[in-house]
């Protein structure tokens, strides 16, 4: 008898293979996902397709220069890929007014650990966890893919660890790939294009995130990589648009090569005529991201 057999859970069947043009009914449920410090509870929104699994599963984190948003800003997206064959699952996360950084990161790095105990209740694969990161959410994701194991970041321990433990063979907050729209891969680069812009409230967003300030060098992914640091580096795909003044596309490739001359594979893709938050509205090049993210996964899952 297997240990997880002994610990009564049952046996699992193999992942199923994930083609990215099949559709799938979903069902749509919310759970109590954590009570963070500030004493607001957090919510996980799970996406979840109708059929024989496992499924792939991913776990969304949203966007909102670190002080806005929930679990429902990519909800468009989030459906779109579970109707595909994906079980996802958006988590919220600590905003920058109840607690600064690294309290958002603490969220993300728990919420992996959390949904590979939980995944299999909701007939997904926890044995391949991916990221769905936007804007800030894709900062976040970045951090917490390159330091998985970082003691500032997985300081929330895990309820019933010792129970998951036995059925799971990894239980730490590694990821097997990351996808983002408009990840922030260089808080100090657009910091400084707010300054020139004059955007007084995205200034203060990022004052309010990063405090102490040196925290916004510390937490750099840019500079992370630039200091040779020690980091993991799982695939990542990121989702640029050329019109986008609040994250320069200049910025977005300087980080993109930094990565891959580190050893990492990073997919860059330039969406014409798209401005930050393009995927939010109906068109040619939504479609282009969903089914970009789509074959992302597959070429990770399968």
């Amino acid at each position: 008898m297997t240990a997880a057999a002994a610990a009564g859970w049952p046996a699992r069947a193999a992942a199923r293979r994930y083609d990215p043009a099949a559709t799938f009914d979903i069902t749509v449920n919310e759970v109590e996902f954590r009570r963070n410090a500030a004493g607001r509870m957090l919510t996980a929104r799970i996406y979840q397709p109708k059929g024989d699994g496992p499924f792939p599963t991913v776990l969304d984190l949203h966007g909102g220069a670190w002080n806005a948003k929930d679990r429902t800003a990519e909800e468009p997206m989030d459906r779109a890929i579970a109707s595909s064959g994906v079980l996802v699952v958006a988590i919220d996360m600590t905003l920058a007014p109840e607690a600064p950084y690294p309290a958002s990161v603490q969220d993300a790095n728990y919420g992996v650990r959390w949904l590979k105990s939980k995944a299999h209740a909701w007939n997904g694969d926890e044995s391949r966890i991916g990221i769905y990161g936007s804007s800030s959410g894709g900062h976040v994701a970045e951090l917490l893919a390159m330091r998985p194991n970082d003691p500032r970041y997985n300081a929330i321990p895990l309820r019933d660890i010792r129970d998951v433990a036995v059925r799971l063979r990894d239980t730490s907050a590694s990821v097997a790939y990351v996808a983002m729209r408009s990840p922030v891969s260089n808080p100090v680069a657009r910091f400084e294009n707010a300054q020139r812009l004059k955007r007084d409230a995205m200034m203060k967003n990022t004052t309010t995130f990063f405090a102490p300030w040196e925290a916004i060098h510390e937490s750099n992914p840019q500079e992370i990589l630039e200091r040779h640091e020690k980091v993991s580096l799982p695939p990542l795909l990121i989702m640029q648009g050329a019109l986008d003044d609040n994250v320069l596309p200049s910025i977005q490739q300087t980080f993109a090569a930094t990565y891959r001359a580190a050893g990492g594979d990073c997919r860059y893709e330039l969406f014409e005529g798209c401005e930050h938050e393009w995927v939010a509205t109906p068109g040619p090049q939504t479609d282009r991201a969903r089914d970009m993210v789509k074959a992302f996964i597959a070429r990770h899952v399968n």
